[in-house]
């Protein structure tokens, strides 16, 4: 399926329009009630400098301290899975393939665990998440290159990668096992699960100019994308530079990924669904399904993150929710498929 250029510029405004209503919306949701029209005129006098009046004063920092940060994490985490997970499904030529196919997410989350079990500070968990992140991807790339010569070369990512990612589970297993039972534990078992309840203004300075540069750098490759998506053979046909091109969308997407888990801890299935969604709305052109991908997945988490904050009298976690939405989507987009 192709759009023209005019319907696809519409596409994207709707969306942009779209995900401005939901941040407005969800600005004001919570125990603290903020009127959707307060919303937006703290956000022009917070743009155009102007002075809050009293009676919004308490709104105002509810606003900018609390839910901000909180809404900032999530729409920035949302945009990063799903465009990792859109490239990854075309650079893999896949649909089942998700962010954490080079075991990044596992890497990231054992280095979290290892912060959290050795007591460091959220800085330094971040920064830590964030290294073994990197590093899970390197070991993949490495050992796959090193068995590149013996088979196909995605392929070996994909095995190294299911490999690595299970050998860093395990390590996290063995740091749960061997945590205070009491203290410890509930910490990391509560991280895992994934949330934004500890996103703070720091947080958002380390990680966010990674995700943003990683969603630009995938932006800039979506007619490489586009090129790979037909294969090496075919690809080097058209003189594309394949090696190149797919280690450019495999740093994007790592980086994307490594950093989102530093954030927030892992969040399942959003990279995997919101591409499906993406391909049915806007078709299998990157050039438009990239955006469409970013836009959905910023939106659908923020959503998904007002449940979490308002359903219940105690926060729940963003990856049970985003399992509970995405499992049974997941299975409808395959009974769909195989009814076609």
């Amino acid at each position: 399926m192709s759009i023209s250029r005019r319907a696809s510029n519409r596409l994207i405004v709707i969306l942009a329009g779209l995900f401005v209503l939901v941040i407005v919306i969800s600005a004001g949701l919570g125990r603290f009630f903020i009127a959707p029209q307060a919303v937006v005129r703290l956000f022009w006098l917070r743009l155009t400098g102007g002075i809050v009046p009293d009676e919004l004063a308490q709104a105002s920092l509810v606003l900018f301290r609390i839910r901000l940060p909180r809404l900032a994490g999530a729409a920035l985490a949302g945009s990063a899975l799903a465009a990792s997970g859109a490239a990854y499904q075309g650079l893999f030529r896949n649909p089942l393939v998700s962010p954490d196919v080079l075991g990044v997410t596992a890497g990231a989350a054992f280095g979290a665990v290892l912060s959290l079990f050795w007591g460091l500070s959220p800085l330094m968990l971040i920064l830590i998440s964030f290294s073994f992140g990197l590093g899970t991807a390197m070991l993949v790339g490495f050992l796959a290159q090193k068995a590149g010569a013996n088979t196909d070369s995605n392929l070996a990512l994909v095995l190294a990668g299911i490999m690595v990612g299970s050998l860093v589970s395990s390590a996290t297993s063995l740091i749960k096992l061997l945590a205070d039972p009491n203290n410890v534990l509930p910490a990391l078992t509560y991280w895992l699960m994934g949330g934004f309840s500890a996103v703070k203004e720091v947080s958002l300075f380390i990680t966010g100019p990674i995700i943003l540069a990683a969603l630009l750098l995938l932006f800039a490759l979506r007619w490489r994308i586009n090129i790979l998506t037909m294969g090496e053979e075919e690809a080097r046909t058209l003189g594309g530079r394949v090696a190149l091109s797919r280690t450019l969308v495999i740093i994007g997407a790592t980086l994307a990924t490594a950093a989102t888990v530093a954030l927030c801890g892992p969040v399942g299935w959003l990279g995997l669904v919101i591409p499906h969604f993406a391909r049915m709305t806007a078709g299998s052109d990157y050039r438009l399904l990239l955006p469409v991908s970013i836009l959905m997945g910023a939106a659908f988490l923020v959503v998904v993150d007002d449940f979490s904050r308002l359903l219940a009298a105690s926060e729940i976690p963003i990856g049970i929710l985003t399992s509970f939405v995405g499992v049974p989507v997941f299975l409808a987009l395959i009974r769909r498929g195989g009814t076609k």
